[in-house]
């Protein structure tokens, strides 16, 4: 039976991946290869060099492309080397739209790199479907979207945002790393690309960076193709190994960050130490009834801003035991960090308090350990900070 007829949950562990035929072995071996014998000069048996394909490669891009409903995957070796191959897909004079709180890693290579190369970019609030209207002109080729947003959780509607691409000719990209494909499906929703940062959920523990892209169109495909090829920023057999394994347990895992991040938001709301939640799951979260709408579930992703000082905040984040200080995020285990002398301090910080980004908050990647420990320890470092 095609996989394409299973649910994802079945999905993610068969998808892509058969039993070796000659050995039987179940997991997909790590071909560590760089170059393929071939038959005659040309004439080789699907693969020739491993920038090129591979085969451990191969079948992660056939389990990503699955998972996301797509009929086309490619991988690359990290989230930015993703992203930078939708940008390879523009040309100099192009014009992109995105969010006024996209990511801070996103926003650098928009402003620091690709502006040096006449690219023109708008960022706006995303939330607001007459915004990206009014941010469209006639060199608008890209419309790039993160929902739930890194890190204050705003919600984009993905089908409306779409539409406006579309009429005006644009490619419609999202960053779909804080869903993933187990919680929401841009492709559903009229997106033509979806981006993944490897390194969070999808590999899921911590240990692996990579990044992928998605799309059902197969001009597209080859174009991005071309430069994962050309360009070379491709992960190795090992790498793509390990987040095969961690596909085969994206939804139990998904369930309990989902299941924990529901609790802890809830337990914050209720906080007198926290003056904001942002979680799409609270009821009265602006994006509620879209994200609803689009995803499946509201994720193990969440930011609330402390009631106190830009010292109190340091405070809790560095007092945290079960929470560790740390970047990245979707590991089985809970990090915790700043995002203002973080993960978004490439961003100025007159643009970065604009968009909403305060010294204040803090972003939770909220893990799969027993959710008393994890409140309990958010309670011991609020009185550590005397909050």
């Amino acid at each position: 039976m095609d996989h394409e007829d299973f649910r994802i949950e079945t999905r993610s562990i068969h998808a892509g991946q058969e039993p070796d035929e000659e050995t039987g072995a179940l997991m997909t071996p790590i071909y560590a290869n760089s170059t393929y014998e071939q038959d005659a000069p040309g004439e080789h048996r699907g693969y020739e060099y491993s920038r090129t394909a591979n085969p451990t490669r191969t079948d992660l891009e056939a389990n990503l492309a699955s998972l996301e409903g797509g009929d086309y995957g490619r991988c690359f070796s990290s989230g930015m080397g993703s992203i930078n191959t939708v940008l390879n897909l523009l040309e100099s004079g192009d014009h992109v739209v995105t969010g006024e709180d996209v990511y801070g890693g996103t926003h650098r290579i928009f402003t620091q790199v690709y502006e040096d190369y006449d690219l023109e970019f708008s960022f706006v609030d995303m939330t607001d479907l007459d915004a990206i209207e009014a941010a469209m002109q006639d060199n608008t080729e890209l419309l790039w979207l993160e929902t739930p947003t890194n890190p204050l959780m705003s919600i984009v509607d993905i089908e409306g945002a779409a539409e406006v691409a579309h009429a005006h000719d644009a490619l419609c990209a999202i960053d779909n790393t804080f869903a993933t494909p187990y919680l929401q499906r841009p492709l559903e929703h009229g997106a033509d690309i979806v981006s993944h940062s490897l390194t969070k959920y999808l590999g899921g523990h911590s240990d692996v960076v990579g990044g992928a892209l998605v799309t059902d169109d197969e001009a597209l495909d080859e174009r991005i193709g071309f430069y994962q090829n050309s360009v070379g920023a491709t992960p190795g057999p090992h790498d793509c190994f390990l987040v095969l394994r961690g596909t085969k347990t994206l939804p139990v895992r998904m369930d309990r960050h989902c299941e924990n991040a529901r609790a802890i938001a809830g337990w914050l709301d209720e906080h007198d130490a926290v003056s904001a939640v942002f979680y799409p799951g609270l009821d009265d979260h602006p994006g509620h009834e879209i994200a609803a709408k689009q995803m499946d579930d509201f994720g193990g992703m969440l930011s609330f801003e402390v009631d106190g000082t830009l010292e109190q905040a340091s405070t809790v984040v560095s007092e945290t035991e079960v929470f560790t200080l740390a970047e990245s995020l979707g590991g089985v285990e809970s990090l915790i960090e700043q995002p203002a002398a973080m993960t978004h301090a490439a961003i100025p910080k007159e643009e970065r308090l604009e968009a909403g980004l305060t010294d204040g908050l803090i972003r939770a990647s909220v893990g799969i350990e027993h959710v008393d420990d994890l409140t309990a320890d958010l309670q011991r470092a609020f009185d550590a900070a005397g909050l």
